[in-house]
C-alpha cells in the first residue's frame, strides 16, 4: 500500500454512471461539478468535462448499476471531475463497493489525454456475481409487412394454427425474401402495393433443391451450402423478431428513412449469434444429421428447420442488453456512410481467369444461386461478383455483403449508417459470422453538394498514410515488410489501361425504380454521389473506427476524387512519377516521416471539426481519441518498419 505521506492531495476522477449526476455526486461526498468554467469560482463547485475511456465497455448487469469492463476496440463515454480532495475519494471509495476497483486511467479529453482514476469492474467478478445475465414511413411500411403475412396466412395450409404450420408459412416467406425486400422498397414513395399486384408477386413456386439429386459435381460441398443456408436464416429469423419486438427501440436508434433501417438490428442479430458460436455449430450440425443431403429431403425441409432453432435460441434479455450498450456507445455524425465486404478462400484469385487453385468449400461460390442464397442473404445485400460486372447465376467470384444494398447491380442502395462506431462493430460481426476467409473492405462517404465536381488528388504521402492504416501490411518470408493489397496488384486494373482503383466517385438511389417519367420530383429521395475507397484490407481483428474518422476527416478537409484512373495517368507524368513511386514503396515500405505524419493528422482534424457545417459534430474528446489511435498506428507501423529494416 502506498503510504499516506506520498499519496497526492487530489484526484481527477472519471465517472461514467450515477455519479455523472451533480446531485448525486453532492449527496456522496458533499462537493458539486460543472461543465461550466464560468462556475468554477464558486465554493465547493469543481470543474468537470466530457472523456472518454478506450478499451473499456460499459455494462449494467442488474438494469440499476453501471459497470467498465476490459474489452478490447470498445470505449465508455462520462465525465472527468477535476481537483477531487483526497479526503472526498476516501468517501466515494466507500459508496463504489466491493465490486470496483479504482485503478488509474489514461482518458481522452478535448484538451487531450489525462491521467485520472476510475472504478473499473474484472470480468471474472461480474460472471462470479451476476452469472449468465452478464453474458447475455414507418406506418406503410408495417402495413405492408403485414398484408403479406396474411398473404402466407391463406396460401400456406389456410386454417391452420399449429406451431409447424406458422414455421412453414414462416420457412416459405424465407424463400422468397428478396420479393417481399422489393415489394416494400418500391412502395416508398408511392401508395399502397395493390391487392393484385401483390399476390401476383408472392404466389410463385419456392425453390427445390430437385435439381442437386445426383449431380456429382455438387457433393463434395452440398454439406457446406446447407450448412450456410441454415446459418443464415438463423440470422434472418433473429434480425425478424428484433424488427418485430424492439421496433420502437430500433427507431430511437435509427431515427431516418434515409439510412438503411436495418444496420442496427442486424448488429445486434450477428453479435447474438457470434457470441453463441458453439450453439449455432451444434444445431447446424444437428440439422444435418437429421437431415442427410440425400435426396429425401428439399430444401423447405432445412429452412424449415432453422425457422424452429432460432425460437428456441432468441433472448430477449440479450437484446435488452445490446440495446443498452449501442444506445451508451452512439457517435452519429452528418456522413452518410457504407460498407462493402469481400469474402473469398481464393483471395485475389477468385476472380483470375485460369486459376488451378480450387476452393474447397465453396466451389468459387458456383452453386450460389442454387442454394437460393442470393435470396437469403439480402438483408446483407448478397451477391457474387468476379469483377466483369456480370451477375449472371453460377458465376464464380467473391461473395460480396453490403448492408444497404437494394439490387444487385448496386446502383440502388442506402447508406449503412452515419455512426463510425457502428459501421466499425458491424464490419467486425459480419467477417466473424461468414465461415469464409475475409478478403477486401470498401468504404463509402457521401459527399455533399458544394462537394460535387471539387475533388482533388489525394497527396502521394497521405496515400501512403491510408495504405499503413488499412491496406494489410505483413511480413513476407524473408522477413521483409509489405502491404498486400497494393503489392500483390490486388487493386491494379487493366480494363482500360493500368489503373489504380484506390478510390472511386459513383453514383446511388435509394429507388429501385428511380423517377417515374410523370412526376417532377423523385418519389422518396434524391440520387447521390459518394466517395468509395477500395484498399483496404479485411481482416476481423481490425478496428476501422479510426480509419473511418480519417477517410471522412480527410474528405471534409481536401475533398479527394478518383485514384488513380487510367485517364488521370495518361494526362499527368507528375502522377506516373508518383505511382511508380508508390508500387516501389509498397513492396518495401520506408517509415512515415514526421512531418507528413504532422500534416496527415491535422488535416484529418481540420475535417472533423468543420463536419457540423464549419463547426464540430461530433464531441471533442471523441475526434482527440480517433486521431489519437490514427496516430498510435502509424507509429506501431513505422516501429514495424524500423525492426525489419535493422535501425
Amino acid at each position: 500500500m502506498t503510504p499516506k505521506s506520498t499519496e497526492p492531495k487530489f484526484y481527477n476522477l472519471f465517472v461514467y454512471g450515477s455519479l455523472r449526476e451533480p446531485t448525486i455526486f453532492e449527496s456522496v461526498c458533499g462537493l458539486l461539478f460543472t461543465l461550466k468554467p464560468s462556475r468554477v469560482d464558486e465554493p465547493q463547485v469543481l470543474f468537470a468535462e466530457l472523456a472518454l475511456l478506450d478499451g473499456y465497455r460499459r455494462v449494467s448487469p442488474d438494469n440499476v448499476y453501471f459497470y467498465a469492463v476490459k474489452v478490447p476496440d470498445s470505449k465508455v463515454q462520462g465525465i472527468v471531475i477535476h481537483h477531487i480532495p483526497a479526503a472526498a475519494m476516501a468517501v466515494i471509495d466507500k459508496y463504489e463497493g466491493r465490486l470496483y476497483t479504482r485503478e488509474a486511467v489514461m482518458v481522452h479529453t478535448a484538451g487531450g489525454p489525462l491521467e485520472a482514476q476510475a472504478y473499473l469492474s474484472r470480468k471474472r467478478d461480474m460472471k462470479k456475481h451476476f452469472g449468465d445475465r452478464f453474458h447475455v414511413n414507418l406506418i406503410h411500411e408495417l402495413w405492408l409487412r403485414k398484408r403479406i403475412e396474411n398473404f402466407f396466412d391463406k396460401h400456406t395450409r389456410p386454417g391452420e394454427m399449429s406451431h409447424d404450420a406458422d414455421v412453414e408459412r414462416r420457412a416459405r416467406r424465407e424463400l422468397i425474401g428478396t420479393t417481399e425486400r422489393d415489394l416494400v422498397v418500391s412502395h416508398l414513395g408511392h401508395d399502397a402495393v395493390s391487392d393484385f399486384y401483390l399476390e401476383h408477386e408472392l404466389n410463385r413456386p419456392i425453390p427445390s433443391l430437385e435439381w442437386s439429386f445426383g449431380n456429382d459435381l455438387l457433393k463434395p460441398y452440398i454439406t457446406n451450402y446447407l450448412s450456410l443456408v441454415v446459418k443464415q436464416v438463423l440470422l434472418n429469423q433473429f434480425e425478424h423478431n428484433l424488427q418485430f419486438r424492439f421496433r420502437f427501440e430500433l427507431d430511437r436508434l435509427v431515427n431516418s428513412m434515409r439510412y438503411y433501417t436495418r444496420t442496427v438490428s442486424l448488429l445486434i442479430a450477428l453479435r447474438m449469434l457470434n457470441a453463441n458460436a458453439a450453439t449455432v455449430d451444434m444445431v447446424i450440425n444437428k440439422c444435418l444429421e437429421t437431415m442427410p443431403p440425400t435426396g429425401k429431403y428439399d430444401l423447405l425441409d432445412y429452412v424449415k428447420y432453422a425457422v424452429s432453432a432460432a425460437d428456441n435460441m432468441f433472448d430477449a434479455r440479450v437484446v435488452h442488453s445490446s440495446l443498452q450498450i449501442i444506445r451508451h456507445n452512439l457517435q452519429p455524425g452528418l456522413i452518410p456512410m457504407g460498407a462493402e465486404m469481400e469474402f473469398s478462400n481464393l483471395g485475389y484469385r477468385a476472380v483470375m481467369k485460369n486459376v488451378s487453385d480450387k476452393d474447397p468449400e465453396f466451389d468459387g461460390f458456383r452453386w450460389f444461386h442454387k442454394f437460393v442464397l442470393d435470396i437469403l442473404t439480402w438483408k446483407l445485400g448478397g451477391y457474387i461478383d468476379d469483377h466483369t460486372g456480370d451477375f449472371s447465376p453460377g458465376q464464380c467470384g467473391f461473395f460480396e455483403v453490403a448492408p444497404g444494398r437494394l439490387n444487385i447491380a448496386g446502383e440502388v442502395s442506402k447508406p449503412a449508417t452515419a455512426d463510425p462506431c457502428i459501421l466499425s462493430q458491424l464490419i467486425r460481426e459480419v467477417v466473424a459470422f461468414y465461415p469464409i476467409r475475409p478478403h477486401s473492405l470498401h468504404l463509402s462517404f457521401q459527399l455533399r453538394r458544394d462537394q460535387i465536381g471539387h475533388q482533388t488528388v489525394l497527396p502521394l504521402n497521405f496515400v501512403k498514410c491510408l495504405f499503413v492504416l488499412g491496406g494489410g501490411t505483413q511480413i513476407s518470408n524473408t522477413g521483409q515488410i509489405f502491404v498486400t493489397r497494393m503489392s500483390q496488384d490486388e487493386i491494379r486494373q487493366d480494363r482500360y489501361g493500368e489503373e489504380l482503383v484506390f478510390a472511386r466517385t459513383s453514383k446511388r438511389t435509394p429507388n429501385l425504380s428511380g423517377e417515374d417519367e410523370n412526376d417532377s420530383e423523385p418519389l422518396f429521395l434524391p440520387v447521390s454521389i459518394i466517395q468509395q475507397y477500395k484498399f483496404i484490407r479485411l481482416d476481423g481483428r481490425a478496428n476501422y473506427e479510426p480509419l473511418i474518422m480519417a477517410l471522412k476527416g480527410l474528405q471534409l478537409s481536401i475533398n479527394p476524387g478518383n485514384y488513380l484512373t487510367a485517364a488521370q495517368l495518361a494526362s499527368n507524368p507528375r502522377l506516373q512519377d508518383e505511382y511508380e513511386e508508390l508500387k516501389d514503396w509498397a513492396a518495401k515500405p520506408t517509415a512515415v516521416d514526421s512531418k507528413t505524419q504532422g500534416e496527415f493528422l491535422s488535416t484529418i482534424r481540420e475535417g472533423l471539426m468543420k463536419e457540423g457545417h464549419h463547426k464540430t459534430y461530433h464531441k471533442l474528446h471523441y475526434i482527440d481519441w480517433a486521431i489519437g489511435a490514427i496516430e498510435m498506428q502509424i507509429q506501431l507501423f513505422n516501429e514495424q518498419v524500423n525492426k525489419t529494416n535493422g535501425k
